[in-house]
């Protein structure tokens, strides 16, 4: 008999060990799925953050064009190597020039009136924003965001790059 009592002791150790692995491997997966599940929010976050500061750097060139348009002249032009949108726009006697563009990782407008000696530098920030290309061809305006959330917007032009 003294056999036997020490064989159900040895079962029962076995099955309370085996139990507490089982409870550790459950813990752990419970924390790795927690672990991981937050990576993937994070990551998506950081997603439509980029794809939102992006889109709103194309959509705020997209308006500035189209008012643009309306009122006087769009061009794309560089200056220090960075390409920059400019608007002209007549009031009266005056000249006022309005520059879109992206340095520093932010994109940046300046309005000032033509010749105040006012430099890229002078811009005020307006949206983060990656990098920003952009090029005219006759009459089409191509706007393209760099990084991860880039994108690009094509638009059509009325005015010429000359005061008609």
């Amino acid at each position: 008999a003294g056999m036997n009592k020490n064989s159900t002791r040895k079962s029962q150790a076995v099955n309370i060990l085996f139990t507490m692995v089982l409870f550790l491997v459950f813990v752990l997966c419970a924390l790795f799925t927690v672990l991981i599940g937050g990576k993937v929010y994070e990551n998506i976050n950081q997603r439509t953050e980029e794809n939102f500061n992006g889109s709103v750097a194309l959509h705020y060139v997209a308006n500035k064009v189209r008012q643009g348009d309306r009122m006087g002249l769009v061009d794309v032009t560089e200056i220090d190597g960075i390409p920059v949108l400019e608007i002209k726009q007549e009031a009266g006697e005056d000249m006022y020039v309005t520059w879109i563009y992206c340095q520093d990782g932010w994109m940046k407008e300046l309005f000032t009136f033509e010749g105040s000696g006012l430099g890229l530098a002078d811009g005020l920030p307006v949206t983060e924003c990656a990098g920003l290309d952009m090029r005219r061809d006759g009459r089409l305006i191509t706007a393209v965001t760099k990084g991860k959330g880039g994108g690009r917007i094509m638009l059509s032009v009325r005015s010429g790059g000359a005061l008609q």
